[in-house]
């Protein structure tokens, strides 16, 4: 008979580890060549400067498809950690759970991505428990900068892991539940094999501060203020929501919503009985015309996006909110890594307009972070005592750097895995055992498209290089009948080689490149083109230093 694989309990992320957002991860038990599996968030992170046209980037789940998914679990609301889903679930079909807010907006993005009627999802009650094949997972109250987070016990045939999910500890969360400190120590008394835990502010000494201290400086800042006041913070983040909206109300002002996100979570919030005893926010008629002392507006916008509501008030075409000389604009929020600049150049027009400034640098207590600080990490491995440290969700430095504190504090066994590791965690000692392929896909024109392709490969390249096009038409001799008109796209001109004497030369150029095709060659379309490319790009790279992508059109006379 042959001998049967031995089971073992595997994690494995395919995004999260190595990078502080798009968060998927996957923990397997089984034998090897019959693995069940549980999957923990389905996240995005988004587009820079390196990918032109690209605002959403997902994981590649290609690992995963037609393994044996038994669920996906989601710890939270933010798109870090479910913004994939809808792009995603077609590849990795299996029910889905969360807790009553999560439900409610990924039941959105299911709509909006049209499988809303293929997908089971499973509202699982704050601190509930569910079976999950192999798995019995429960729900476990965090506190973080959104409502209903949870980390997740999941129990298994080999040993329990605490995945953390993003979390911190606030004994005054404003909305939801403090973080289940009893349950935890519950589950360390019980004994864990392994905690997968947030790496976000491992470099940060202390604590990451509570939400309620927040609720008490927006208060008095807010009511120190006269004239229009706007305060933008994450759309996500309900209790800070909650904070603004009654320290309003104290000062008689009313609440204006701007932002498509602020619509939404309200709605959400309020789906799951939170912002009950709130005044209903003004509409956009209302607030047209609401005295200036008497409003405020709370907006999306406040890392710089383009075209959240803030960039839009900052370029005086937002069709609501108007705010100038004597008004105010509080930033309740941190800058995240990247966005430093989208920040600074939305600020400076806001205060271009006249509008007074208020951020956490000149006002440290407006806001806190929603992820734990380095006391607050020794105080979860005090309570957890698990046998191994598996830091995620951060990039190396901040992995490495959580398992060393892992190790000082006594954590007998630690491993940094990066996207694509394996990483059996029993029977035997923790390691890496497999290497799997990951990697990134990008959401390019409403599709999905590998790292490497091509249309982002050439968007890229004219991004630096330009572009040139080039017509004319042939006779049927292969003589040149037209004019040859070259343009460009993205090249420079300059006093000493104006734009169009350089593209005159070019021109030249490729006359004497068809003159010398002979035969067939005058045939053939692609030797033109080739021919065509090869000349420019040499003659290009001596006028501007640059290769630009040559598109060649020829017509036949």
């Amino acid at each position: 008979m042959k001998k049967q694989n031995q089971d073992e309990l595997v994690f494995l992320p395919l995004g999260g580890s190595d990078e502080v957002g798009m968060n998927l991860n996957a923990y397997g038990f089984g034998p090897a060549d019959n693995r069940e599996w549980l999957i923990v968030d389905v996240g995005v992170t988004f587009g820079d400067l390196s990918t032109p046209g690209v605002d959403v980037i997902v994981p590649d789940p290609a690992f995963l498809e037609g393994e044996n998914i038994k669920g996906i679990m989601l710890t939270h609301a933010h798109e870090d950690h479910i913004g994939a889903l809808g792009w995603l679930w077609p590849r990795i079909k299996a029910p889905v759970y969360a807790t009553p807010f999560t439900a409610y907006l990924i039941k959105d993005k299911l709509r909006e991505r049209g499988i809303f009627d293929e997908v089971q999802v499973i509202e699982v009650p704050l601190g509930g428990t569910v079976d999950v094949g192999s798995f019995g997972v429960t729900f476990v109250n965090m506190s973080h900068s959104i409502a209903e987070p949870s980390g997740l016990a999941i129990d298994t045939p080999l040993g329990m892991v605490f995945h953390t999910g993003d979390w911190k500890i606030d004994d005054q969360p404003i909305i939801g539940e403090k973080t289940d400190a009893p349950a935890i120590r519950a589950l360390g008394d019980e004994g864990v094999l392994a905690m997968v835990c947030d790496s976000t502010n491992v470099f940060v000494p202390g604590v990451a501060g509570s939400e309620g201290d927040v609720a008490v400086a927006i208060a008095k800042l807010i009511g120190s203020l006269k004239g229009r006041v706007a305060v933008g913070c994450f759309a996500s983040n309900v209790a800070r929501m909650d904070s603004v909206i009654r320290a309003a109300e104290a000062c008689g002002r009313r609440v204006s919503l701007a932002g498509r996100s602020m619509h939404k979570i309200t709605a959400a919030a309020k789906h799951v009985g939170m912002l009950q005893d709130v005044k209903p926010f003004l509409s956009d008629e209302e607030a047209r015309v609401w005295p200036a002392d008497q409003i405020l507006y709370l907006c999306t916008g406040s890392q710089g996006e383009a075209r959240a509501a803030l960039s839009r008030v900052a370029d005086g075409t937002h069709p609501v909110v108007k705010l100038g000389l004597g008004d105010h604009c509080i930033f309740s929020s941190r800058q995240i890594p990247g966005n430093e600049l989208a920040i600074g150049n939305l600020q400076d027009r806001l205060a271009d307009r006249g509008v007074r400034l208020y951020t956490e640098k000149d006002h440290p207590g407006i806001h806190v972070s929603g992820h734990p600080c380095r006391d607050e990490l020794k105080q979860m491995y005090d309570w957890v005592r698990p046998q191994i440290a598996v830091p995620t969700h951060g990039v190396r430095r901040f992995l490495l750097e959580h398992a060393n504190l892992a190790k000082d504090i006594g954590i007998k066994e630690t491993v940094t895995p990066r996207n694509g590791d394996m990483v059996r965690l029993a029977p035997g000692p923790a390691k890496i055992i497999d290497e799997v392929p990951s990697g990134r896909l990008y959401v390019d024109g409403g599709m999905l498209v590998t790292e490497q392709g091509e249309a982002l490969k050439e968007r890229r390249h004219a991004s630096t290089n330009g572009v040139l096009i080039v017509s004319f038409a042939l006779d049927k001799r292969g003589r040149i009948a037209s004019d040859i008109d070259i343009r460009s796209v993205g090249l420079p001109g300059d006093t000493g080689t104006p734009l169009g004497d350089a593209l005159d030369k070019l021109a030249e150029r490729v006359e004497q490149v068809i003159k010398g095709l002979k035969g067939d060659a005058l045939d053939d379309e692609m030797v033109i083109e080739q021919a065509v490319a090869r000349v420019l790009k040499k003659a290009s790279q001596q006028i501007w230093d640059r290769r630009p992508i040559v598109e060649t059109v020829v017509l036949r006379v």
